[in-house]
């Protein structure tokens, strides 16, 4: 279950009140939402393994580091219309992260988003679905990655937006933690607070390696959870291969929301390759080159971790 931080709660609300109620969010976790999000997950899984083989290389790990994050968003969270990418009433999320993109596309697919059989375009010649995600060519990117760190600005824009035009939508934003080295992550941070967004939701990828290296080597972000909490946030911290967690935390989370009210963050820890051994293990894991013998191996070993948990 999650490590929740609760600081002040919310106008009206006690704290024994609030930290009630999370316990009930808790344990609304049921068999049914945990099979459910588990079997998108695999799924979401699969398909980055598919997208990936179209090139024979890519930021496939962080795809499986990242699967029970989107699964779960997508599949239980996020309030969307699948034939209305568009639809003015929708939760927004926003991958910040530009070149998780591959994972963005699988979770896109299970929605029902983008067609199951599109994703075999991955990276090619005018695919809808680029390398690095793009908001003007595929359908369900709401902004387009590029420079790590303006995800979280967007999002503060996005959301100060829909406040003012009146909507109840959320918006979700998926940042890594090599993005928590930029500067303006934490300007925009400071801004959700001050304008009280209580209807944005970040969540961290905390996977503990980027391009240069190991996170903590190229910029020691800890104690993250305390930083956050200082901005004013309500700052959870999981498991993010941990599905009950991940329901769990969103749950609690979905339960701050408010026109006006604390911005949410769960700060999710995740392994790099999840799900798949050969590559869990891989030495240089951020970019990916995988041997052409190797793709049906990955897949073997995904389906029997699945399938081995789903009989235990």
């Amino acid at each position: 279950m999650p490590t929740d931080t609760v600081q002040d709660a919310p106008q009206g609300q006690t704290l024994q009140e609030q930290t009630l109620q999370e316990q009930t969010l808790q344990t609304a976790v049921t068999p049914e939402r945990l099979e459910k999000i588990s079997a998108a997950a695999y799924r979401i899984r699969h398909h980055a393994l598919n997208m990936g083989e179209v090139q024979g290389q890519g930021y496939v790990g962080q795809a499986l580091g990242a699967a029970d994050m989107l699964a779960t968003v997508y599949g239980d969270q996020l309030r969307f219309r699948a034939g209305d990418p568009h639809w003015e009433a929708r939760d927004r999320f926003l991958l910040s992260t530009g070149h998780y993109a591959i994972g963005h596309y699988a979770a896109l697919a299970e929605a029902g988003i983008v067609p199951v059989e599109e994703l075999e375009t991955y990276g090619s010649d005018d695919s809808r679905l680029p390398m690095s995600g793009m908001s003007t060519y595929t359908p369900g990117m709401e902004i387009s990655g590029g420079s790590l760190g303006h995800g979280l600005t967007i999002a503060v824009g996005m959301a100060l937006g829909l406040r003012y035009q009146g909507s109840s939508a959320r918006v979700f934003n998926f940042l890594s933690d090599g993005e928590l080295d930029e500067g303006s992550t934490w300007e925009a941070a400071m801004g959700a607070h001050h304008h009280q967004l209580g209807n944005l939701t970040a969540m961290v990828d905390i996977n503990a390696l980027q391009a240069d290296g190991k996170t903590d080597t190229v910029l020691r972000t800890e104690p993250v959870t305390e930083k956050w909490e200082s901005f004013g946030w309500y700052t959870q911290r999981v498991d993010g291969n941990d599905v009950g967690a991940l329901l769990a935390a969103f749950d609690n989370a979905a339960a701050q929301a408010a026109t006006v009210g604390r911005p949410s963050v769960i700060l999710c820890d995740t392994k790099v390759g999840r799900g798949v051994p050969l590559l869990e293990n891989r030495e240089k894991a951020h970019f990916m080159r995988i041997e052409e013998n190797e793709w049906q191996i990955c897949r073997g070993q995904l389906t029997a971790g699945y399938e081995g948990k789903a009989s235990a």
